[in-house]
């Protein structure tokens, strides 16, 4: 065991291994220690893939800036070859893949130790990680929680300490509900500024991206850079940041407009423990020498909701009928969970115009944001609508998909509005409810302009230090 593994961001541990000080090896065996100590009561692990890392090491790492330290891949967006990528489903347990998707072919050019992958709840589609294939993912913080979903498995490892980063996924909020609810710093980052290939060229109609979760501010954009850019073939790609990503941190961010949204566009109530969140995030802003001004946003709640599913129950359907068309059956109702059944349900009641409408939909969002943005630099709103709620009210083999519905839009009605615009979009750990769960704050930033989040998350990260706060017994 490396003793002082903990106390070390990805990038000090890379450090670390460049100069000597450790072996890769050393780090390794201490990550997997940890996930076999935290994983019983947190249930973060889908698979164990401790052999791969270690033949990782001993066929020699490359020499990128990550080289030596310990990663896990969410079990969805992400293809590693030889393994399984469940995406939290039972019905792809024996799904193999062939190869290596570019993300993932990015990550270990950069040097990354592979030793396994995180739980996710099925097809990704709920703000909880909890399933029939693996069953609750629990909160470091408090394990009868959430860890947030629907990068869950990936927070709660980071959290507990067990690797300083690891990846993850957001379709409507999948990297920043649950860095929120783990205390940790999530960006979403803007639409194909991370490819999605060779298995496809976007996830979800658009909406979802991949990145990682992180304990520092400086590792998201150390890894932001190893990973972005288009690779060949893929359909549109981000507008090219001016420099490196890590170069960005401690640079002034200029005094900046900010809006600060109160509430969310759909009017259901935020509770008081993120609403003092956000106010007192504003008030440490304008301490620091920015604007901030109430402003709600453009759009129609409702309208957007509608886009939204369709985008995302046409395209769940649509992989689950190409599933059975590869096995020579149709995936039946009691293959897969309860809300995967339903999307395809309502899949089936759509006419062949109501994708282009819903892209219309979006597409117009994106042009309301880009002319509220000429007023305004950032936004700023709370992460959730609620701190962590308690295991159970989100799985996605619920018996009542219209208490599971009723339930998510209560908790995240805040994240997915950047899902649609493309927009680039972070939460950050702020503050901490009266029983001592995390509560994060979000900034969604102009299309393309992860440069500006990154600017200010590091001025925030010294102003109010987040690194240090641990769950009290992976200190």
């Amino acid at each position: 065991m490396f003793s002082t593994y903990a106390d070390h961001d990805a990038t000090a541990l890379a450090d670390l291994v460049r100069r000597g000080d450790v072996s890769a090896l050393e780090l390794l065996e201490t990550a997997i220690a940890l996930a076999e100590a935290a994983n019983p009561s947190l249930n973060f692990m889908s698979q164990r893939l401790y052999d791969f890392g270690r033949a990782a090491i001993s066929q020699g790492l490359p020499e990128g800036p990550f080289k030596g330290v310990p990663f896990l891949l969410k079990d969805a967006s992400a293809e590693l070859a030889g393994t399984p990528t469940m995406n939290g489903a039972r019905l792809l347990r024996h799904h193999r893949a062939t190869a290596d998707s570019t993300l993932v072919s990015r990550y270990r050019a950069a040097g990354l130790v592979i030793f396994g992958k995180t739980t996710a709840p099925e097809f990704s589609l709920a703000a909880s990680t909890e399933s029939s294939l693996h069953g609750r993912t629990g909160n470091p913080w408090a394990p009868d929680r959430s860890a947030g979903g629907s990068s869950g498995g990936s927070a709660a490892a980071v959290a507990a300490r067990v690797v300083p980063a690891a990846h993850a996924s957001d379709g409507g909020g999948s990297i920043r509900i649950p860095a929120s609810c783990c205390g940790l710093f999530g960006l979403k980052p803007t639409r194909a500024r991370t490819p999605h290939g060779p298995p496809a060229g976007e996830g979800w109609g658009s909406l979802s991206c991949t990145h990682v979760l992180t304990r520092s501010v400086r590792d998201s954009a150390a890894f932001l850079d190893v990973t972005q850019g288009a690779a060949p073939g893929d359909p549109y790609a981000a507008p090219a940041p001016a420099r490196p990503y890590v170069e960005e941190l401690g640079r002034d961010p200029g005094v900046l407009r900010i809006a600060l949204q109160p509430r969310p566009l759909s009017g259901v109530a935020v509770d008081p423990a993120c609403q003092q969140a956000t106010t007192e995030a504003a008030r440490l802003l304008e301490a620091l020498g920015h604007h901030v001004e109430v402003a709600m946003p453009p759009g129609d709640a409702e309208e957007l909701g509608r886009a939204l599913w369709v985008l995302v129950a046409s395209n769940v359907s649509r992989s689950l009928n190409a599933i059975g068309a590869a096995r020579g059956r149709p995936v039946t109702r009691n293959e897969v969970d309860a809300t995967s059944w339903n999307a395809v349900d309502f899949a089936r009641s759509l006419h062949v115009e109501d994708y282009p409408e819903a892209l219309l939909a979006i597409h117009t969002q994106g042009r309301r944001m880009a002319e509220f943005h000429e007023r305004f630099d950032l936004l700023l709103s709370p992460t959730l609508a609620k701190p962590p709620v308690l295991l159970g009210e989100m799985r996605t083999d619920t018996d009542d998909i219209e208490a599971y519905g009723k339930a998510l839009a209560s908790f995240s009605p805040f994240t997915q509005f950047a899902n649609m615009t493309g927009q680039p979009s972070m939460s950050i750990p702020f503050q901490r409810s009266a029983a001592g769960l995390p509560i994060g704050i979000m900034f969604t930033a102009p299309f393309g302009r992860e440069d500006m989040l990154f600017r200010l998350a590091s001025r925030l990260e010294t102003a109010r230090p987040w690194a240090g706060s641990t769950p009290g017994r992976y200190q």
